[in-house]
């Protein structure tokens, strides 16, 4: 186990032509990648996945699994800096890397991401408001938290995403109980209450090593199965709401001691400036909700998130243009001539070799 003490950090910003190791190899380490070029850095991946979109761009490509020992020591003995594109990286390599050479996001901002336990009581102790919860482990747990919430979401702890590892009740007596965990692995659990929700919408944020953050407009994001469809800026909210959603998030920022690109979703649950609004959960890299950034913005979540783990300074995040971005699911992304005839479109596809229903293969984001 590494010690704080012993964590290393960066001493002084990255200059030209320094190396930032990314772990995971999907589309947002390829975007990211494509920022760091930009800056005049170069880009290693470490990705089990042959032939995966980041290593179409990055300057070179570890095949190897993400707690792979001799891929690690490959990875901190090439790199100036680590970063990552998503939050199951396994905690055994982010502690071991931490030791050897600077990680951005730190580690401790994997931990509590990757346990919706650990991550709502985290909230908590930060003074942020979240959905009321209750652990579950048991049928028994399960039985009693419906009586009490009457219902509500049951969601596995740990690499639930785009609405996998979840099962709705509608009411407290919802049958065979044992059936339901089994179905999601045997937990353990959270039951969440059920929100009714007025809009869901999501902030990213960024910090720097110096402790400097900047937060980007709100974007309001609808979700179909689960799965983001839409995000729409400026987001249907009002100023003191849109502002109390840039402080929420740079309070999580500070709490974690955090340096880099966060995205913060949350649930707006009342019409009221003042009232209902709830983080429902926050994501430590560059988030889908995001990609809007690339086009409207003048500086990009990406190419944040490289000036952050590279320590430099944050840029702007002045927002130019009105837009919204839409995801390109599956057999979506095969015929985007539509897409490329509309004037102020912009398409960027992920170079995925294979197109499956529900699989994000791309976006499109249409300036206003």
């Amino acid at each position: 186990m590494c010690l704080l003490t012993d964590v290393k950090q960066l001493t002084a910003p990255l200059g030209p032509n320094a190396t930032i190791g990314i772990i995971g190899g999907g589309q947002l380490a390829r975007m990211l990648a494509s920022s760091a070029a930009r800056l005049g850095f170069r880009t290693v991946v470490l990705e089990p996945g042959e032939g995966c979109p980041a290593a179409q761009v990055c300057n070179h490509h570890i095949v190897a699994a993400y707690d792979d020992a001799e891929a690690l020591n490959e990875l901190q003995n090439t790199c100036d800096v680590v970063t990552y594109e998503f939050e199951n990286v396994p905690l055994s390599a982010a502690d071991h890397l931490q030791c050897q050479v600077p990680l951005y996001p730190p580690a401790q901002a994997l931990k509590v991401s990757q346990d919706r336990l650990l991550e709502k009581q985290f909230l908590q102790d930060a003074g942020l408001q979240v959905a009321d919860f209750h652990n579950v482990e048991t049928a028994e747990d399960l039985a009693a938290a419906l009586q009490d919430f009457g219902g509500g979401i049951l969601k596995t702890r740990r690499f639930g995403y785009d609405g996998k590892g979840q099962h709705v009740f509608d009411g407290a007596d919802q049958g065979d109980l044992d059936a339901v965990l089994a179905e999601l692995g045997g937990g353990p659990f959270v039951l969440e209450r059920k929100i009714n929700f007025v809009s869901e919408f999501s902030v990213i944020a960024a910090r720097a090593v110096n402790g400097t953050t900047l937060a980007y407009d709100p974007s309001t994001n609808l979700h179909e199965g689960g799965i983001l469809r839409r995000s729409t800026v400026p987001g249907a909210l009002g100023d003191a709401t849109a502002n109390r959603a840039r402080s929420m998030a740079t309070t999580l920022l500070e709490a974690l001691d955090y340096v880099g690109v966060i995205g913060v979703e949350f649930f707006l649950t009342s019409t009221s400036e003042e009232l209902g609004l709830l983080i429902n959960e926050f994501a430590p890299r560059v988030h889908n909700s995001g990609h809007w950034t690339r086009e409207a913005c003048a500086t990009s979540q990406f190419e944040q998130h490289m000036r952050a783990v590279a320590g430099h300074q944050l840029g702007s995040v002045q927002r130019y243009h009105d837009c919204e971005m839409l995801n390109l699911l599956g057999d979506e992304a095969l015929n985007i001539e539509s897409y490329l005839a509309e004037p102020s479109t912009q398409v960027t596809l992920y170079g995925k070799l294979e197109a499956r229903e529900g699989r994000k293969m791309g976006h499109v984001t249409r300036l206003k």
